[in-house]
């Protein structure tokens, strides 16, 4: 499993050191593990059960960016979460710069689903990320809905996209499968 994140209001100095407002990689301009909450993440898995690959957008770690995930050759489901979260966000999740998952602020199971599968369902807060961005995951169980799968294509993330291109410009980063012969 891979993730993809952006990272807003970054400002580092000539040897690489410095912070990011959301997705911060503790204070490194090259991430060697995974960003600080709040973060919208595009998730993917390559290859993997009957040569499908995994995907989805998942807001458990929060939100701080609308994105778009999607096949780029294919027929499969596009995902896109770009409604304004970080402006509709309830004020206990607020976080400079994005929206927290309620497990980021409370810690408690209802919220993280700690205690193994089953052990979690929707919540209010969940339900608030789940009816701005249906594809996306709203909570860590919420497989259901949000995993997607797709065999031999290449997929497209897309930072801000449509709406907010105009304010913010659009980014794009391709990712490519490449698989090994045995």
């Amino acid at each position: 499993m891979a993730r993809i994140w952006g990272r807003t209001n970054c400002n580092f100095d000539s040897s690489g050191r410095g912070r990011c407002q959301t997705g911060d990689c503790s204070g490194g301009l090259q991430c060697t593990g995974w960003g600080q909450p709040p973060n919208t993440l595009a998730e993917y898995a390559l290859n993997q059960f009957n040569n499908l690959d995994f995907y989805d957008i998942s807001l458990v770690d929060g939100f701080n960016i609308p994105m778009e995930f999607s096949p780029t050759s294919s027929n499969c489901h596009r995902i896109l979460c770009t409604a304004d979260i970080n402006g509709q966000c309830p004020n206990v999740l607020k976080a400079p710069g994005g929206c927290n998952n309620p497990c980021t602020v409370f810690h408690t199971n209802e919220y993280c689903c700690t205690n193994g599968q089953g052990s979690c369902s929707d919540t209010e807060y969940s339900r608030f990320f789940k009816q701005r961005c249906p594809d996306a995951y709203s909570y860590p169980q919420d497989d259901p809905t949000s995993t997607f799968t797709c065999t031999n294509t290449n997929y497209r993330v897309v930072f801000c996209p449509r709406a907010s291109v105009a304010a913010t410009g659009s980014h794009q980063l391709p990712i490519k499968m490449v698989t090994e012969d045995n």
